[in-house]
């Protein structure tokens, strides 16, 4: 259904193409703004203050204006290729219907439709209206069939309920005609009714020359799906980004695995509210110059009362310092534009950006379709209204994600911290040679989501004597997958009410097919890596860090160096302090290696900081209340390197303005120097051009 974007909120949103690029090559800048357009630069934001670069930004293409969302996904086989069948005699497919109120449509092409009013089925044929009083049921598989019958059209529906059979025919007084326009499934061609929230399998059409199918497959299509069958191959389209990987009528519970049985995943969930890529056309461009630093970036659209910018980021393309920065853009992609319903959640400040999100019903991969399955697959070729300098979360009344990060690049450049930088999307395409060379690397301060891909490449680099500095809480989680400019993300009973939960049976990603949910249920992920997983969070105060005993011990003490107060951080821009929204905590039975030091414990937490569910105390509620805590630590690794978990989403937020110094900036600066100093290691790429050798750690793949 297309609407036109609504600017009540934001005067100006958009999107880059594409959202991150290294100096040198071309980016593209595309908006809908309801304003006429003053001036567009570029601004760097991570520098103390932004700073505007004097890079010339072209205008391209036609002048910006208000631009559309087409939301709603459905199945379409074209006019052009419905007339390369012969004679079509009949279609049939199988839909489960979920969630629908009003009109929909399960079956349009020319002057013939199937569909839904309020749930009672309807007929449409020539402009006259057919009443029959049968309602579909919602929840389970029926097997809908359109046919030329002696003279008329037939129509059969019959349902899988066997407890609620359901064997409906009816024979209408209406010639057959062959099918014209577009036969659409789940939509109308008038596009001013909402699609059809359901799942569909198995479409196919009888012709004189026999059948043509349609078989949905468990891999996420890269084009256009071919029917099998008969001698014409008739192209039939996705539209809009349905989900694909859907458990079908022949999922029998035998097996969780589409890799096993992939025709018990042959079905796709279309959603009246899903938004695939959009295509807005290009309002200006940058040829980013060939000596530009890596950073974060934004194109600063000026208007009559106001500005905005839309961030992209310059990835290094060559190595120049010591250490690498890891923007967590998978954690951006997938709380954008997040809905925060006023039923469901407490605002503790306003955020124009959540605004915009409501008044055009977009939705982040926290949320649920309006069917209430959770939306799992996302573009970056979309408005992220919430993904800014100036953001402030809702639910903690303060800035998170970007400006928290953005808070600890300034400080690294007030401080003299040299780095490069790659978003998660670099590590993603360019896996362990992304990270050669570095002697550490840096995460933002809520790295939540990785793919198998960024997880083996962090992995394989710490067994290579590399470092990771973990600066933020709640990270190493989440699985997600990429494909080209869309992420994936299908959550488990794991999420324990936080957001959805996805059915066991369809938490495998559509674009891998391997199981979705926490890296931690596939052997990676938190624990075997960095020790510490989260173990609360709460909206409310943060809190200070206490040094350990085992901080002022040789292997640790290097850290403390000029700080002179036993607790820290007790102040910041998150929740007022160093430990605070989400904390993470060891658990030897989950996977904390025994060569972990806890460094620094924060505790006192109010109570409305709420324990992570996925964890079970031996010793009962007395053993959990003594588990209320932030546990930061240091991890030397057998390889020579080291993992210092901050074990805080809150912790970057601690750091010292320009021009100021507290002790959690000290610990910090402590941390990044010495790992920069540290011994130059070896390359092992290098060595193995050397000596032909392929190094063991290297050798094989857990991916």
């Amino acid at each position: 259904m297309r609407r036109p974007v609504d600017h009540s909120a934001m005067a100006v949103s958009g999107y880059t193409v594409p959202w991150y690029a290294p100096a040198g090559a071309p980016i593209a800048l595309h908006v809908s703004i309801s304003e006429p357009v003053r001036d567009v630069r570029v601004a760097r934001l991570d520098t103390p203050t932004p700073r505007v670069m004097d890079w010339a930004v072209k205008t391209v293409g036609e002048r910006p204006g208000r631009r559309d969302f087409h939301q709603g996904s459905f199945l379409r086989v074209s006019a052009a290729e419905i007339a390369k069948a012969a004679g079509i005699e009949g279609v049939s497919f199988e839909v489960y219907l979920t969630r629908n109120d009003g009109l929909r449509v399960l079956l349009e092409t020319g002057s013939l439709r199937l569909g839904l009013r309020d749930g009672l089925l309807t007929v449409e044929h020539g402009g006259r209206q057919f009443r029959i009083d049968e309602t579909l049921p919602a929840n389970t598989w029926l097997t809908v069939g359109m046919s030329s019958n002696e003279g008329g059209t037939a129509l059969r529906i019959r349902s899988d309920d066997a407890l609620s059979p359901l064997d409906f025919y009816r024979q209408f007084d209406l010639p057959w005609k062959d099918l014209s326009g577009d036969l659409l499934f789940g939509a109308s061609a008038s596009n001013d009714i909402r699609s059809l929230n359901a799942k569909f399998s198995s479409i196919a059409l009888q012709t004189e020359n026999g059948p043509v199918a349609w078989t949905f497959p468990a891999l996420l299509p890269t084009a256009a799906l071919a029917s099998s069958g008969a001698s014409e191959v008739l192209l039939l389209e996705a539209v809009n980004q349905p989900a694909f990987c859907m458990t079908s009528r022949r999922w029998d519970g035998s097996s969780f695995e589409p890799r096993l049985v992939p025709s018990h995943y042959d079905a796709v969930h279309c959603h009246d509210d899903d938004m695939g890529p959009l295509q807005w056309p290009a309002s200006h461009s940058l040829d980013i110059p060939s000596e530009a630093e890596a950073g974060v970036y934004a194109f600063d659209v000026e208007y009559d009362g106001g500005s905005e910018r839309i961030v992209f980021f310059i990835s290094s393309a060559s190595r120049r310092s010591a250490l690498l920065f890891l923007v967590p853009t998978a954690t951006y992609l997938a709380y954008a534009d997040e809905f925060l319903p006023a039923h469901l959640y407490e605002w503790l400040c306003e955020d124009r950006g959540h605004r915009f999100a409501i008044d055009n019903n977009l939705k982040s991969l926290y949320d649920y379709h309006s069917d209430l399955s959770g939306v799992s697959i996302s573009s970056y070729k979309k408005p992220k209204a919430t993904l800014r300098d100036d953001y402030n979360y809702p639910l903690c009344g303060c800035p998170h994600n970007l400006p928290v990060d953005l808070h600890f690049l300034r400080f690294c450049h007030s401080n003299g911290i040299a780095f490069d930088l790659i978003t998660d999307h670099d590590l993603h395409e360019r896996g362990l040679a992304g990270l050669q060379g570095y002697q550490a690397v840096i995460t933002g301060s809520h790295p939540e989501y990785m793919s198998v891909e960024m997880e083996h490449a962090l992995r394989t680099f710490a067994a290579q004597a590399g470092s990771i500095a973990y600066l933020g809480g709640n990270g190493f989680a989440g699985k997600v997958a990429f494909k080209d400019d869309l992420m994936e993300l299908r959550r488990s009973p794991l999420e324990a009410g936080r957001t959805w939960d996805g059915p066991i049976a369809e938490q495998s990603l559509s674009i891998t097919n391997e199981p979705g949910g926490h890296l931690r249920a596939s052997g990676r992920g938190e624990f075997s890596l960095t020790g510490v997983a989260i173990s609360l969070m709460g909206f409310e105060g943060a809190r200070p860090f206490t040094r350990t005993p085992e901080s002022h011990l040789r292997a640790a003490e290097w850290l403390f160096d000029g700080v002179t107060n036993e607790t820290f951080g007790a102040g910041g821009i998150v929740l007022g302090g160093a430990a605070g929204y989400e904390v993470d905590a060891t658990d030897p039975h989950l996977g904390t290696s025994p060569d972990t030091i806890i460094i620094a414990r924060a505790t006192g937490f109010p109570d409305g900081f709420v324990h992570d569910a996925t964890r079970w105390y031996e010793g009962g509620a007395s053993e959990r209340a003594t588990r209320r805590c932030a546990e930061m630590t240091l991890r030397p690794l057998a390889s020579g390197g080291l993992i210092f978990s901050a074990s805080s989403v809150a912790w970057c937020g601690a750091l010292p303005g320009a021009g100021d110094m507290n002790d959690v900036g000290r610990i910090t600066l402590n941390l990044l120097t010495h790992l920069a100093a540290a011994k130059s290691r070896p390359d092992p790429l290098r060595q193995q051009q050397k000596d032909g050798s392929q190094p063991a750690a290297t050798q094989g793949s857990t991916a």
